[in-house]
């Protein structure tokens, strides 16, 4: 689901909210979530899942085109996790069922 389908999910879903109203909602939700990222924050969202940072440490790594050494920096890496709730929904819907024969 892109962004602007998920605006209009929500604009059906509650039609006493204008189009423009519902892109307004969800532009600050997210906002509001990268603001808490990028403040070293972590996001919890019951039934959902958690958002937090994990720190990559700085590494050599290998441009793969010239094959020559590269020096990465360190840097922090959005991290999510999903509750309980969301993976045991998830492993019963009928989509993951009809994956799971097409690949045993």
């Amino acid at each position: 689901m892109t962004k602007s389908e998920f605006i209009d999910r929500l604009a059906q879903r509650f039609p006493q909210l204008v189009a423009r109203d519902a892109e307004d909602a969800v532009k600050v939700i997210l906002g509001a979530m990268t603001g808490a990222l990028t403040h070293g924050g972590r996001i919890e969202i019951r039934g959902f899942g958690s958002f937090s940072l994990n720190y990559r440490p700085p590494r050599v790594g290998r441009n793969p085109k010239s094959g020559e050494t590269v020096h990465v920096s360190g840097k922090c890496v959005p991290h999510f996790k999903s509750s309980k709730e969301l993976r045991e929904r998830v492993d019963v819907a009928p989509i993951v069922a009809t994956a799971r024969r097409r690949a045993a």
